[in-house]
């Protein structure tokens, strides 16, 4: 018998069909965010769904089609704009919107049409951080101060953000950089990692979520030797909401990361604050 929210034993083999659809789906994310290509990215899309329907049909999965449809809903609605960094304010409340949107729909047909709790935002756990969690934390936030500098900075990655330098750009800037980083753990980790983990093994679903994070994180502005950061970041975010079930850590991690990654992108085009090693 299963639990809710869960599938049996059998779907979670190491090797199964449904990851032929999985990572078609999944996949897409690259045509759709990191080339650009929606018309290929969505044919990817239909192409998974509907041999992921046929599983189903066939008695190889179960319920495979109806969790990489809520995947591949949230990807399409995503893939509707741009999301490369831009803080104009009409861009924010579009952005704001159409990301929300990919969380929230998802969500909505989870909840009220399929009537699971497949996806949870667990904002409390009730157990309290063990010191281990806390100085993972400031670990983090050390690499992120000793690496973040050298990548934006030599690769020039940083110029995919705007320069600013009055203080309500200063805001927008902090307030995006933050509000992408929170969508970020309740899209990828909360949602897509939690629907692929109902049919295949931990670390497969954690691959195939980093999958599209990276291509996100690509469009958005991640790019050059990038996915060298961001696919250990995807994969560390995945194993740690797994080990401590709680979206409120791996929110922190995440933005504390952000933070220095802020502060880098006004350093490396203003060249303030000076409290990186590396000279813009």
């Amino acid at each position: 018998m299963s639990l809710p929210g869960t599938v049996d034993a059998p779907a979670r083999r190491a090797i199964s069909w449904g990851l032929v659809p999985a990572v078609l789906v999944c996949g897409a994310a690259i045509l759709l965010f990191g080339l650009q290509v929606t018309l290929p990215g969505y044919a990817l899309l239909v192409t998974g769904v509907g041999i992921a329907y046929l599983l189903d049909r066939s008695g190889r999965t179960e319920g495979l089609a109806r969790d990489l449809l809520l995947i591949a809903i949230g990807q399409a609605i995503v893939s509707t704009i741009s999301v490369e960094a831009d803080i104009s304010y009409g861009n924010m409340a579009l952005m704001g919107t159409v990301l929300a949107l990919a969380v929230a729909v998802p969500y909505v047909i989870s909840r009220y049409v399929y009537r699971d709790h497949a996806i949870r935002f667990p904002w409390r756990t009730g157990k309290r951080w063990t010191r281990v969690q806390w100085t993972y934390l400031i670990g983090v936030t050390f690499v992120g101060w000793l690496v973040l500098p050298f990548y934006f900075i030599t690769s020039g990655v940083y110029r995919n953000w705007p320069t600013v330098t009055e203080f309500d750009e200063f805001a927008r800037l902090f307030v995006g950089v933050n509000a992408v980083g929170t969508w970020d753990e309740l899209f990828f980790i909360c949602t897509i990692f939690a629907l692929l983990r109902r049919h295949f093994p931990v670390w497969q679903a954690n691959l195939l979520q980093t999958i599209v994070f990276v291509s996100f994180l690509w469009e958005l502005g991640y790019q050059s030797w990038g996915p060298l950061l961001t696919i250990p970041f995807a994969l560390i975010q995945g194993y740690t909401f797994t080990l401590t079930k709680s979206l409120t850590y791996v929110l922190t991690v995440h933005l504390l990361f952000d933070l220095v990654v802020f502060l880098v992108i006004v350093y490396a085009h203003n060249g303030w604050p000076p409290i990186f090693l590396l000279a813009p």
